[in-house]
């Protein structure tokens, strides 16, 4: 994440400095705000990481093969039921009330911020809001409580409210909403993610007050207007935050069921229940790309080419993030022909192993954000509450812990992939080639695992 002025994060092995600043593309310093180190400053060897990921894809995958010959995961029908009082608490009207003004009220405070506070990031919480708490907080959230998003969401608690009105006697008469077209799916989500990151990483300025309050503007227009026609179903289906928010908590212990009761899980059961829907395979891969860009967009060579490029900085690293995204597109369009030359025709080739990259799409958000989180969060929330003396937050770990988290994260993301996949493989595949059917999925494993690792050892 390259926010203007967030402040220095720590890294791994930087003696808790941070990356420092490095002149910016029109002059001033700008700080980058990662929470990778680079390969002169991270104590970890690069052999022992390679070797240690390369190990534990070809062992969980031969074992794989060797004691998993039936599918295990039951998508939504499994889960262990919850009190009933648990459940009667989270479906509360007053509990999801409660939730959604929160919501509001902290999209409020954003949009006071923006109007009336300092265009100066170091002294403004909105842009530590929007970029850090929102973005990567949503990350913890989703994982731990399930799709959050859906209930802190301000747009659908604005259009609730106006929904409301429309039901007074004086209001025009109401429309019902038009149905959503199948083939739209989540491709509005996946628009929105990626207009979402290129404003974090590659708008001229991302944290100022007019950048933000300009995107903010149009991303509440065009979703209340898009939802006034097509009915609050529409949130769920387009809206970015929530698809991403839904996408994460695919991994969470808790979850609903097909019968709407709230159990405790076993995350793969949640991961196998992903929908299969136009659209998916392009939010994955944008979530994807684009996390693999911040984490090369601070390699010196890239900062050289930004600062040289005859197209100016903006088109530059626009054109850097389309590639990113369309390079992991690629290798995964690849990956399903591959798999159905070796396995034979099959109706949806590419959507049958999209939740696979949902574990590795979190093992790259953890690695690269988990030090901007436990840092940046904690001083965007004292800058809120207006404390001015509070000791500036220390990172939990340090440089070698750190380090070890990282690789662990990018690891740990791609052998639960590998299970995912594997256990899709042997449901949708005859027994002679449901193992070597999962051979091109094991070659895009090894080849994200080479990028992620390479990334924090840039």
């Amino acid at each position: 994440m390259t926010p203007v002025g967030l402040g220095p994060v720590p890294v791994a092995g930087g003696g808790g400095g941070g990356r420092g600043a490095v002149p910016g593309p029109a002059g001033p310093l700008t700080t980058l705000a990662h929470g990778i180190g680079s390969q002169h400053d991270l104590p970890i060897s690069p052999f022992y990481a390679f070797a240690g990921a390369f190990a534990a894809l070809f062992v969980s995958f031969l074992a794989l093969g060797l004691l998993w010959s039936s599918s295990r995961f039951r998508g939504d029908r499994s889960g262990l039921a919850l009190p009933a009082a648990l459940e009667r608490i989270a479906d509360a009207p007053a509990t999801r009330t409660a939730l959604r003004g929160l919501g509001l009220a902290a999209a409020l405070a954003v949009l006071l911020s923006l109007l009336l506070g300092p265009d100066d990031p170091a002294r403004n919480p909105a842009p530590g809001a929007v970029y850090v708490l929102l973005w990567v907080g949503l990350v913890p959230a989703s994982l731990l409580l399930g799709p959050v998003w859906r209930l802190l969401n301000p747009l659908r608690t604005l259009y609730r409210l106006y929904r409301l009105y429309r039901r007074l006697p004086r209001a025009r008469p109401r429309h019902a909403p038009a149905p959503l077209p199948a083939r739209l799916g989540q491709w509005p989500a996946a628009a929105g993610l990626f207009g979402f990151t290129w404003l974090e990483l590659a708008a001229p300025d991302p944290a100022s007050t007019t950048t933000l309050l300009t995107a903010l503007a149009v991303y509440t227009a065009v979703h209340l207007a898009l939802a006034a026609r097509f009915g609050e179903r529409w949130f769920a289906d387009a809206d970015a935050f929530e698809a991403y928010s839904a996408l994460l908590a695919r991994l969470s212990p808790l979850g609903r069921r097909s019968d709407g009761r709230l159990v405790f899980r076993n995350p793969f059961h949640g991961l196998d229940a992903t929908p299969e829907r136009p659209g998916l395979v392009a939010t994955v891969c944008v979530l994807l790309g684009s996390t693999a860009y911040d984490g090369y967009s601070d390699n010196p060579s890239w900062i050289n080419t930004l600062q040289t490029s005859p197209l100016g900085r903006t088109p530059t690293a626009t054109l850097g993030l389309l590639a990113s995204v369309a390079l992991v597109a690629t290798l995964y369009c690849l990956c399903a022909a591959a798999t159905r030359l070796v396995c034979g025709p099959h109706p949806r080739p590419l959507t049958a192993f999209a939740h696979s990259l949902v574990p590795i799409s979190l093992g790259y958000l953890v690695a690269h954000y988990f030090s901007l989180l436990v840092t940046e969060g904690p001083r965007t929330v004292i800058m809120a509450l207006g404390t001015d003396n509070a000791p500036e937050p220390l990172p939990p770990l340090g440089p070698g812990g750190l380090a070890a988290l990282q690789v662990l994260a990018v690891v740990a993301g791609h052998v639960l992939g590998v299970i995912a996949a594997h256990d899709r493989s042997v449901r949708l595949f005859p027994p002679a080639r449901a193992v070597t059917g999962q051979l091109p999925l094991l070659a895009l494993m090894i080849t994200f695992t080479i990028g992620g690792i390479g990334l924090l050892l840039n």
